[in-house]
């Protein structure tokens, strides 16, 4: 059975970035750096939300259905630079070929992971392959937006139309799992100034399970699952996390109704 790999990243400006391309001397702080890009983006745009070559990952979550077992975790360690997070996550791709599934990864975290790893040099040769390596990647690749080697769910949910894009924390609550607990992506740059990169990584991994356990109530939609192939999966994701020791995971359960 092909290894399922949910991922999700989060990200933070990227300060240093910014201030090259702006020329900004190092008598600028951080923070004040950060500022003034997002006054530049809200008078540009509305919003503070930097574009994608801008932000930087401090965070890569996944979650590894294979065989028989079912992992979730946070690539790296806390204080990894993010060349080695980025060059990790890749390494995974190319050794076990995982389908891959994520929450608008196509719209955000693909396109934040091709340009950071581009900057930092990171090798990615079975991600970009369509076919001139395998053939079998020419009808089924991670680059095509209609493959299957890649499921966005909230494009394909939406059937390709932005404007019916629903966001994560919304749906993943309407289908009876907990969604976000106590933070979400407005509030990581704050938390990573704080020092909180724990945190970050924590949260990191309760939404790549709100996104694993959307996926499996869409394979039970499609018939990839029948209803006790389903609940055995998800009595999977509870006994895992009943058997971790850390606090979100208990956080977790505690929003998660029986």
């Amino acid at each position: 059975m092909t290894p399922t790999l949910v991922f999700d990243i989060e990200t933070i400006p990227d300060v240093a970035g910014y201030r090259a391309l702006h020329g900004l001397s190092g008598d600028v702080s951080d923070h004040d750096v950060a500022e003034i890009a997002f006054h530049e983006r809200r008078a540009k745009t509305g919003s503070d939300f930097m574009p994608l070559h801008l932000q930087k990952v401090v965070a890569i979550s996944c979650v590894l259905r294979s065989g028989d077992h079912w992992k979730v975790w946070s690539i790296g360690k806390p204080d990894d630079p993010e060349a080695e997070l980025i060059q990790r996550f890749f390494d995974g791709i190319e050794k076990f070929t995982p389908t891959l599934v994520s929450w608008n990864g196509s719209g955000f975290d693909l396109p934040v992971l091709n340009y950071r790893g581009l900057m930092h040099g990171v090798t990615a040769e079975r991600f970009w392959d369509q076919g001139e390596d395998n053939k079998d990647f020419k009808w089924n690749n991670y680059i095509s937006r209609y493959h299957a080697r890649h499921t966005d769910l909230m494009d394909l949910l939406a059937m390709y139309q932005p404007r019916g894009a629903a966001p994560l924390d919304a749906l993943a609550k309407l289908c009876g799992f907990p969604g976000k607990l106590g933070m979400d992506g407005s509030a990581v740059w704050g938390a990573y100034e704080a020092g909180n990169i724990v945190e970050i990584r924590n949260y990191c991994e309760t939404d790549v399970v709100n996104t694993y356990l959307v996926f499996l109530r869409f394979q039970k939609m499609r018939g990839v699952l029948n209803e006790a192939a389903h609940a055995r999966e998800v009595a999977l994701v509870r006994e895992t996390l009943a058997a971790a020791p850390d606090a979100h995971w208990k956080e977790y359960l505690a929003a998660w109704p029986v």
